[in-house]
């Protein structure tokens, strides 16, 4: 080989390299092909798990990453917020996790694996899940004024399913049994999906639940809604008068739900996760059918901002849950 050719061969090899080396630097955090498990705190199903799943679907065409959603319910969430925190932090592991498990499941058990400002990174938030008061289409009224007259006529023979002690679907149940000044007997499930079938079979009498977790059996007759914890009113098949508009001053019930990583994950990653949230779930036809299964679509614009929400939330919902004075084991 000439100098003139070996001179040009050299040249090539060293276009090549620099090539290689810009394109590694122009690589998002993420590694494409890779396996991250994404935790989510309640059995199949159940509304999280609905938009886990979603989420992982349209976050794999963004990022080329394989999504496989690990279900570990239990402790409304608590259980798998237990288990995220212990997880490596090389972001193999992720949850898609609730309000409750963040911000008042500390504040209501004695004892609960992980510190909620501490132990995680925020990515940003994905959605709201509104909730829905159902009930079996058997009993005898067909809006809350009227669940109410029967509750007051009938004391302790009404039951409410919930997901979990301390859930959303619990406390705001217990605030509406106040309010009104009723006695209906709390029975507390591991996730709503298997509340809402004992609901469904009639062996439970109702439920405050969200709406993704309601909206097929409302449509299907299985279930009667009887008003929505909402400002305003839901989408068909569940646009039925909102709690507010039945006499119940500011009643609104709902949780969001948020991506986190364990603590020290990288910041290149996690900006570069919210990043991928948002081209994977900022899509009209995405957001649509999140609000076809009854979630409302909703951001963090920046992981630091998702990060002071957390801290701000888990002060209010402290608040809550001292003024409730419900306390669990």
């Amino acid at each position: 080989m000439d100098n003139q050719a070996m001179l040009s061969r050299r040249a090539l090899l060293a276009l090549a390299a620099a090539s290689m080396g810009t394109a590694a630097l122009a690589q998002p955090a993420t590694t494409r092909g890779k396996v991250t498990k994404i935790l989510v705190g309640f059995p199949p199903g159940q509304a999280t798990d609905i938009v886990a799943r979603l989420m992982a679907e349209k976050m794999q065409a963004v990022t080329g990453e394989n999504y496989i959603v690990d279900n570990k319910p239990g402790q409304g969430g608590s259980i798998a917020m237990g288990q995220l925190a212990k997880s490596p932090n090389d972001g193999s592991t992720m949850m898609l996790t609730h309000m409750s498990a963040v911000a008042t499941n500390p504040h209501l058990y004695r004892s609960v694996p992980y510190d909620s400002l501490k132990d995680y990174e925020a990515v940003g938030l994905v959605g709201d899940l509104p909730f829905v008061l159902v009930c079996h289409p058997s009993l005898p009224f067909s809006d809350a004024q009227g669940l109410v007259a029967y509750a007051k006529a009938n004391p302790g023979k009404l039951t409410n399913a919930s997901s979990g002690n301390g859930t959303v679907s619990h406390l705001a149940m217990e605030e509406f049994k106040r309010r009104a000044g009723i006695d209906i007997v709390h029975v507390p499930y591991k996730g709503s999906a298997p509340g809402l079938t004992d609901v469904v079979a009639g062996n439970v009498s109702l439920a405050l639940e969200t709406a993704a977790g309601v909206q097929a059996f409302v449509q299907g007759g299985k279930l009667r809604a009887l008003g929505a914890a909402t400002a305003s009113r839901l989408d068909a098949p569940l646009a039925v008068p909102t709690l507010i508009e039945q006499g119940f001053a500011d009643f609104r019930a709902s949780t969001w739900l948020m991506l986190l990583y364990p603590v020290g994950t990288s910041k290149t990653l996690v900006a570069s996760t919210h990043d991928a949230i948002a081209k994977a779930m900022r899509k009209p036809e995405v957001e649509r059918r999140m609000r076809s299964i009854g979630a409302l679509p909703r951001y963090s614009a920046s992981p630091e901002e998702a990060a002071a929400y957390v801290a701000s939330e888990f002060r209010s919902w402290g608040e809550l849950v001292r003024r409730s004075g419900v306390q669990m084991d």
